[in-house]
């Protein structure tokens, strides 16, 4: 149960948006026993961002929620994998991607926890 949240500065095409579709869900199995098939995803595109004070670039905010929690070498090997996709897909500096991770204990579905 991952689900991954893009917020960034710049406009994101319907071209773009299904390139990093295809390449998250590819990326979601660096960490153990997440696919995607249960996979969900969001994009918000043209917020309104600064960093370092600045709105001169153009930057990514990407947080992933996931059921459990994983090793930190899983998580180095997924922001490795975010970081080149969001700088191929939309390209955007490295230095102005910050990544965030969630694990949770209690995740609900159709109407159950798991």
């Amino acid at each position: 149960m991952p689900y991954i949240k893009a917020t960034v500065s710049k406009e994101i095409s319907p071209a773009a948006q299904e390139a990093l579709k295809a390449k998250l869900g590819q990326a979601i199995a660096l960490i153990p026993g997440k696919t995607e098939a249960w996979l969900m995803l969001s994009f918000e595109d043209n917020a309104r961002m600064y960093f370092r004070g600045e709105n001169d670039a153009d930057y990514a905010f990407v947080q992933v929620a996931l059921f459990g929690d994983t090793s930190d070498a899983a998580y180095d090997r997924l922001t490795v994998a975010i970081t080149e996709i969001v700088n191929e897909t939309l390209s955007i500096d490295p230095a102005n991607i910050y990544i965030t991770y969630l694990p949770y204990d209690h995740w609900g579905w159709n109407g159950s926890n798991f």
